[in-house]
């Protein structure tokens, strides 16, 4: 990676603005966001930002895919993954994002830059030994296999903790909640992949 001297004033704020996206919430901006923030109008204005700053060696971008812009190096945050807001385990709810840090000591590598964690609101997901207010750690991808549990976000920008299961001309949200029923929707992306649960006991 080149020394920060070697970016522009821009380039600077930008990675700035990526950094602080990906610490705050688990994963980075959008084209859109990035060109909102800064008012730029053209997303080619913002790809050559973005470009720049990969050809510098300051973040690692995955092609054709969304939030896919990666911090290439950055220090470990020692035993603590970014809390990026609560997830619906239950009705779609607007995903919101937050700027905390939750602390789950040896449990899991917070050297781990692609694990964040989420706050579990709803009973959703009970049979699956995910309850109300227990802590999910989720890992970032883009994909998962048939079935897995995930973080969901629809076109609609709302997010929901369900069981991924892609159909013909749809995609159902299963819970695991005999009392309710699948979420269906046209179209969704998986944000992340669950992979452990902690659950705060008094």
């Amino acid at each position: 990676m080149e020394p920060f001297e070697s970016l522009t004033p821009r380039q600077s704020e930008v990675y700035s603005f990526i950094r602080q996206r990906i610490r705050a919430r688990g994963y980075g901006p959008t084209v859109r966001e990035i060109g909102a923030q800064f008012g730029i109008n053209s997303p080619n204005g913002v790809m050559c930002h973005l470009k720049a700053l990969e050809r510098k060696g300051f973040i690692r971008r995955e092609a054709n895919m969304s939030r896919a812009i990666q911090l290439a190096t950055e220090p470990a945050h020692d035993r603590s993954l970014p809390l990026a807001g609560r997830i619906a385990a239950g009705v779609l709810h607007e995903a919101v994002e937050q700027r905390e840090r939750v602390d789950f000591g040896a449990l899991f590598d917070g050297a781990d830059h692609d694990l964040f964690a989420l706050e579990v609101s709803g009973d959703s997901m009970i049979d699956d030994q995910i309850a109300d207010g227990d802590y999910v750690v989720v890992r970032r991808q883009p994909t998962a296999s048939k079935g897995q549990i995930v973080v969901a976000v629809t076109d609609e920008n709302e997010a929901t903790l369900k069981r991924w299961y892609p159909e013909r001309n749809r995609i159902r949200l299963e819970p695991a909640n005999k009392r309710m029923k699948p979420i269906y929707v046209k179209n969704a992306r998986v944000l992340g992949v669950v992979v452990g649960v902690v659950r705060k006991v008094a």
